[in-house]
């Protein structure tokens, strides 16, 4: 391919990813093929003679398209938000093109220098601590790690590090121990198997959050047990919920008992761009490390996930080894001890064009956007009372049918087979809810009225298709083909309730 067909070829491919995003609505969220569909549209070897991009680029709306599960369709409403915008989108087409790698700054200055730059940027949007920025006359400073995975696996081997190096007692490793909650992330658990520390997962309020005296109790207990306390991961907006740790209660404690704490704001860290959700990271300043994704919902395209120490010594310690190079860095931060890869892309590139052409108000007016169609959705669930609302926080409400775990089951299971909106379950509080999450920069009120109708028609159709016969102290409910089986009348809240002082249900099968 020469410097011409590339233009050709580059041209055409932004148009076909323009035109995707104009007809986003009219794809289906979900694929509808079978398991091993791709085994039939391509072939078993390699070409033997290359092709021309035109075939390349129809084979992509033919062949890969309808395999899709379109993550930034205004009706997927699972999981995350996986950030997407067009000035990422161009960010990550010029850092791509561009093909610049970095170590140090050596290698490439501008990598380095953006980076340490845009990763100030994005300290100060948040309002954290100015200890943790580059510029700070202190050792702190931040760098662009791969995920928030790999960000609490480093964050767990700087509390090791600097634990082993502690203590003069032989063979503490073997000692160690770990703690986050039961609603954190589940790389949190992988990442004490990959450091080889065990992680404590401790039990949580009434609101999902992780409570200084819950960690108090563990760390005493495993103390007296002989056991040395290394790390705590607190985490600001748990995926399945999106609740908060009570980070200055075990901040205090981690203060008190001389363990790293990594706190893990991989989804819900972007909301700190907005003042008035800063509370919620009250204790900020007993943090060792700090992470969060402008990859989710800070309209950073993929991977970009932000990581701050408080005191960078901790991670070279960790991390930094010998090199056969002859001289040091000319230029500080040295950021390439901060980090596992040995080399890094110039990931800097496309927070800079999101962040200079959307600005801070930009940012804010998206974030503020979908919080505020989170909330539109949890009117219309709670104003059926077929429904209950279990939890909300930011841009994520979960709910379920009232009754039975079966109802909710079965309206999850239906929707999903439908296909015109994607949302995901969950175990809270020990019930099945849904998970409705706003993902797409895309959505409207419109989506959310199109989603909650989809709801509503899967339930009425699938979960209660049943016939009420009403008299004066009498009420029937006749289920239509299925076993399932509710009671609509509001003062009953248990399928096994079958009378009140004013009505009697009668169930038939």
């Amino acid at each position: 391919m020469d410097i011409e067909e590339f233009r050709e070829f580059g041209k055409a491919s932004v148009d076909y990813i323009a035109s995707y995003f104009e007809n986003i609505r009219k794809i289906d969220v979900i694929s509808k093929v079978e398991p091993g569909y791709l085994k039939n549209e391509l072939p078993e070897t390699v070409p033997l003679r290359g092709e021309s991009w035109h075939k390349v680029l129809e084979d992509v709306d033919k062949v890969i398209l309808p395999g899709l599960t379109h993550w930034h369709s205004p009706h997927f409403h699972a999981f995350f938000p996986t950030a997407n915008s067009f000035p990422g989108v161009v960010g990550e087409l010029l850092l791509s093109g561009l093909g610049s790698l970095s170590k140090d700054w050596e290698t490439n200055p501008a990598c380095i220098e953006l980076e340490i730059r845009m990763m100030d940027w994005l300290g100060k949007m948040l309002g954290l601590p100015e200890e943790f920025l580059n510029e700070s006359d202190g050792p702190g400073g931040g760098v662009i790690q791969n995920a928030a995975s790999e960000a609490t696996f480093l964050g767990l081997l700087c509390g090791k590090q600097r634990t082993i190096a502690s203590q003069s007692e032989d063979q503490v490793s073997s000692k160690l121990v770990a703690y986050t909650s039961k609603e954190s992330n589940s790389s949190v658990e992988k990442a004490g198997l990959l450091a080889s520390v065990p992680m404590r997962l401790l039990p949580t309020d009434q609101n999902g959050s992780l409570r200084g005296r819950t960690l108090q109790a563990a760390i005493k207990k495993d103390k007296e047990a002989g056991l040395v306390p290394c790390c705590v991961v607190a985490t600001l907006g748990t995926t399945g919920t999106c609740a908060f740790d009570n980070l200055e209660e075990i901040g205090t404690v981690c203060h008190e008992e001389g363990v790293w704490l990594h706190v893990d704001a991989a989804y819900a860290g972007a909301v700190f761009a907005c003042p008035e959700y800063r509370h919620l990271m009250k204790g900020v300043q007993f943090a060792d490390s700090f992470n969060f994704n402008p990859h989710k919902w800070m309209l950073v395209n993929s991977d970009c996930s932000a990581m701050w120490f408080k005191d960078t010594r901790n991670a070279e310690a960790a991390l930094r080894v010998k090199t056969n190079l002859p001289n040091p860095s000319v230029f500080e931060p040295d950021i390439q001890h901060w980090q596992i890869p040995d080399s890094r892309r110039f990931r800097a590139l496309k927070i800079w064009f999101v962040l200079r052409i959307y600005g801070v108000e930009g940012v804010q007016k998206h974030i503020r956007r979908q919080i505020a169609l989170a909330r539109f959705f949890q009117q219309l669930v709670e104003v059926d009372d077929r429904f209950e609302v279990c939890a909300s926080s930011m841009g994520l409400v979960c709910f379920r049918v009232k009754g039975e775990d079966v109802f909710t089951r079965v309206l999850l299971d239906g929707v999903s087979k439908r296909g015109k909106i994607f949302l995901t379950p969950y175990f809270y509080r020990e019930q099945l809810v849904v998970r409705f999450v706003i993902c797409s920069r895309f959505t409207e009120r419109g989506d959310i009225l199109f989603a909650w109708r989809e709801i509503v028609r899967v339930l009425e159709e699938q979960v209660f298709p049943c016939k009420i016969v009403v008299s004066k102290k009498r009420r029937r409910i006749r289920n239509n083909g299925t076993n399932i089986l509710k009671v609509l009348d509001p003062s009953f809240t248990n399928i096994h309730q079958g009378i009140n002082e004013n009505v009697k249900v009668e169930l038939f099968l």
